[in-house]
């Protein structure tokens, strides 16, 4: 892959979480040393205007340069999206069209789930030697593919090994050449939709078949989840409930550092919200599979 001065990043955000992009961009900014320009794609899922203008007086705009997409246009004509009835918002299958539209001399990114906080210079991790493999991550705290509770139910009939190792993608360097030469978002999109039953974490599940011994495992710590107790993680991954909830359950150390970055934007301030609103942001999710949104029609 081409190396250059530039990082780039993709993220996805709707309006309620774009106060947790808020404390990640701003943990990335300031752990960030090194001298490479960070260009951050930002996937928007009904972000309003106002809102969009506060995130970025919140930034260093002379590290930071912000492109804001629209999710509509992100998903190429005729594309259509595997509907479940689960609480997983559509945003979710997002990380897959980023080859779509980045410009054709972007090569790698690195993509991040919104739910994070950067510790460490990402820089080390963008200089990451994938080896030929199309995709670097972490392997997920289920382990393996395998795992009866969240693995893959029927990699018996797939032809996968039930001990290879199955992978978060709530993380991804990705190499774009090589996704795009493979047509990675095509086959996970169709293995998703043959096998929807199976498909408990939708996008992750159809990921780590088509990816199955395509992909380079990292140092855990670029994706530490928050109910772990690591001293000095990389990245915390708010994979669970997240810190701008009252009802935030996992290590508290994680979400005092959460508030201190996002105390550092225009945010300052914000207190955790109840359960009223974690409850309408998951109905709403729903909602719209069951409308089936336009861009999105049932297969």
């Amino acid at each position: 892959m081409k190396s250059n001065n530039t990082i780039t990043i993709v993220v996805v955000c709707d309006n309620h979480y774009l106060v947790l992009l808020a404390a990640l961009i701003k943990s990335i900014e300031i752990n960030h040393k090194s001298d490479e320009k960070i260009v951050i794609y930002i996937v928007e899922d009904k972000v309003k205007a106002k809102n969009k203008a506060k995130f970025e007086t919140s930034i260093d705009q002379k590290m930071i340069t912000i492109e804001w997409i629209n999710m509509e246009k992100v998903i190429p004509e005729n594309t259509t999206l595997p509907l479940d009835r689960s609480s997983y918002p559509l945003n979710i299958y997002m990380r897959l069209f980023i080859p779509s539209f980045l410009p054709e001399n972007v090569d790698k990114v690195l993509y991040l789930d919104v739910d994070m906080l950067a510790l460490a210079d990402v820089s080390e991790l963008w200089k990451t030697d994938l080896g030929g493999n199309i995709v670097g991550a972490v392997v997920d705290p289920i382990g393996t593919i395998g795992n009866k509770w969240g693995g893959i139910g029927n990699y018996e009939a797939l032809g996968l090994s039930p001990e290879a190792k199955y992978f978060n993608t709530g993380m991804l360097l990705m190499d774009i050449s090589s996704w795009r030469e493979n047509n990675i978002t095509e086959q996970v999109l169709r293995c998703v939709k043959n096998n929807k039953e199976f498909a408990n974490f939708p996008d992750q599940y159809g990921l780590n078949i088509v990816l199955y011994k395509k992909w380079k495992e990292l140092d855990p710590l670029w994706n530490c989840f928050s109910s772990l107790d690591i001293e000095k993680p990389f990245i915390i991954h708010f994979n669970h409930r997240k810190p701008i909830y009252r009802s935030y359950d996992k290590n508290t150390q994680y979400q005092s550092l959460f508030f201190h970055y996002l105390n550092l934007t225009k945010w300052k301030g914000t207190k955790p919200i109840g359960e009223v609103r974690r409850y309408l942001k998951k109905i709403n999710n729903i909602i719209e599979k069951l409308l089936k949104m336009p861009f999105a029609k049932p297969q």
